[in-house]
């Protein structure tokens, strides 16, 4: 019988248990095992690990603070989305003081406020914490640059530099990659070295924005009428 229960089990998706039964103690190891997958195989499951975070809730001696680490460092790979802060909301705050939590909890605060160096120099001194999880840095990266084009038309070298932590040689091997692959422009600066012209959107380029005067919701506007009267 146990036998046949286990054939049932594995005939499921991590992801399907945890639409059937996401309080159901016994699919604990799965999940955690599917954080461990989620590492190896650089994919990211956001359901699975709030469920995972919500059973430790129930049975905190069960708990694997590497498994946490790895959940948080997936979370905040996945920014702008926040899900850095729905996982930290599921976490106790005695756990949460732990040194490599309160690092994880300064990365994401330098990162939600654009402070790059900083970041920077604070991961470096935990890569036994983001070293763990393959792809974190690029991951970073990828944001960064999306902060920089939402702000520059033309981004200066050094600026871009210290946004994604590259430089010298390896940063033009970037550059000639995002040229060819992104539509990125180089262009010489007056005086101020090379600048980096990013591709237009409706942010680094106003004009660009569509107008939604006309596509305001009607539900948005039935709400004014009762302030109005």
């Amino acid at each position: 019988m146990g036998r046949e229960r286990e054939r049932e089990v594995q005939q499921y998706t991590v992801e399907q248990l945890v639409a059937v039964n996401p309080y159901n103690p016994d699919i604990l190891p799965d999940l955690e095992n599917y954080v461990n997958d989620q590492v190896s195989s650089q994919t990211y499951s956001l359901s699975a690990n709030l469920c995972l975070l919500r059973l430790y809730q129930f049975e905190p001696e069960r708990m694997s603070t590497q498994i946490v680490s790895r959940i948080l460092v997936k979370a905040l790979m996945a920014i702008p989305a926040p899900d850095f802060s729905l996982c930290l909301f599921l976490i106790p705050e005695r756990v949460q003081m732990e040194e490599q939590f309160k690092t994880l909890i300064v990365l994401s605060h330098y990162l939600e406020t654009g402070r790059f160096r900083q970041f920077w120099d604070e991961a470096a001194k935990s890569r036994h914490i983001i070293e763990a999880v393959p792809g974190f840095e690029q991951a970073i990266q990828a944001y960064a640059i999306h902060v920089l084009s939402l702000t520059y038309q033309k981004v200066p070298r050094p600026v871009l530099a210290e946004a994604i932590n590259i430089e010298g040689l390896s940063l033009d091997k970037f550059l000639e990659h995002q040229v060819v692959n992104s539509g990125w422009v180089l262009e010489k600066g007056n005086g101020r070295g090379q600048l980096i012209v990013l591709p237009p959107n409706e942010f680094n380029h106003p004009e660009l924005k569509k107008n939604t005067a006309d596509t305001v919701p009607f539900e948005h506007i039935t709400r004014i009428f009762p302030i109005l009267g």
